[in-house]
């Protein structure tokens, strides 16, 4: 009777799993076909924010994958989106390298980048790690403006060349930025579900465990580095075509705590429900506020909390909403 009544409660676990698994692939299937008919419905503006609101929201992925996997927190991910913004900037203008070809090696640099920012600092944890990368977030500006000969200084450059020739260039900043954005949702989703993924979040959250399988968390630590620098390249690239222009100015400590703050409110979510969540208030909120003046802050911080307390009491309102359907 008990092996029955276990069995049973397997069975529907699993049936829960698969409910869970095919309510959220059915939300971002029809969150997909929404955002394509966007453009049809929105006027050039809103294009051309919401193309910027994708761009960021792969940034917002980077970090998230960071703190999951990796159980810390980067506040210099801005490093990764310049170097994959001026990869993109530089070899199209000084170049004119196809976009196609700039946008991989753009990823394979913030993936080398991250190892090599990964490898010395594989013992430091917590704040200490933190304020490592803010030294990077500090430095990427200075670092643009000093070869200005090849970035272009303060003046920046302008990425032109479309990514498919012949098709409006508005068009292609936003449908070319949903399409990364897709893509790089369902590589996580591909790494979530691989033995790779499980071994690197066992790294994180049984260290012993993991090395009596053979995975060491140093190496796990420098793996997922790796892949979040990578990701965040991706960000950057697509903030280059997305937004047309490259400069310094979109590279500063500000933009990276920005990407904190999109994760944050994200919930550290690997979706692309909650990568948009988090990649939204990155980018509308602060163009919402831009006509309260001295008031922004304040308004941005309420704005914050009143998102954070929301997503914290949001579970026991939709429990609360549960039982009184049932009782009704």
């Amino acid at each position: 009777m008990s092996d029955q009544a276990t069995h049973m409660t397997s069975d529907q676990t699993v049936l829960l799993r698969l409910s869970g698994l095919a309510t959220s692939a059915l939300t971002t299937a029809v969150l997909v076909a929404v955002l394509i008919f966007m453009p049809f419905l929105l006027g050039g503006s809103w294009t051309f924010t919401l193309g910027l609101c994708f761009a960021n929201s792969i940034g917002v992925l980077a970090v998230s994958l960071l703190v999951r996997y990796g159980g810390e927190v980067s506040i210099g991910h801005t490093f990764f989106t310049a170097l994959g913004a001026y990869s993109v900037g530089v070899l199209d203008t000084r170049y004119g390298i196809s976009l196609w070809a700039s946008v991989p090696l753009a990823l394979l640099l913030g993936v080398t980048f991250g190892i090599l920012f990964a490898w010395p600092s594989r013992n430091l944890h917590g704040i200490y790690l933190a304020v490592t990368t803010l030294a990077l977030a500090l430095a990427v500006p200075e670092m643009i403006n000093n070869f200005d000969a090849l970035t272009g200084g303060y003046e920046g450059l302008y990425v032109a060349t479309p990514f498919i020739p012949g098709i409006d260039m508005g068009l292609q900043r936003y449908y070319v930025a949903l399409f990364m954005l897709v893509i790089v949702c369902l590589a996580v989703v591909r790494l979530r579900l691989s033995r790779q993924g499980m071994a690197l979040l066992l790294a994180k959250t049984h260290p012993a465990a993991a090395d009596a399988f053979g995975t060491r968390r140093v190496w796990a630590r420098i793996s997922i580095m790796g892949i979040s620098g990578g990701i965040g390249a991706l960000c950057g690239a697509t903030l280059a075509l997305s937004g047309s222009t490259v400069s310094p100015g979109g590279f500063t400590f500000w933009q990276a705590i920005f990407l904190l703050v999109g994760s944050v409110v994200s919930f550290y979510g690997l979706s692309l429900p909650r990568v948009l969540i988090g990649g939204a208030f990155v980018t509308l909120v602060p163009q919402l506020l831009s006509a309260s003046g001295a008031w922004i802050p304040v308004f941005y911080g309420l704005a914050l909390l009143g998102m954070i307390l929301l997503g914290h009491y949001m579970p026991r309102i939709r429990k609360a909403m549960a039982r009184k359907s049932e009782v009704t």
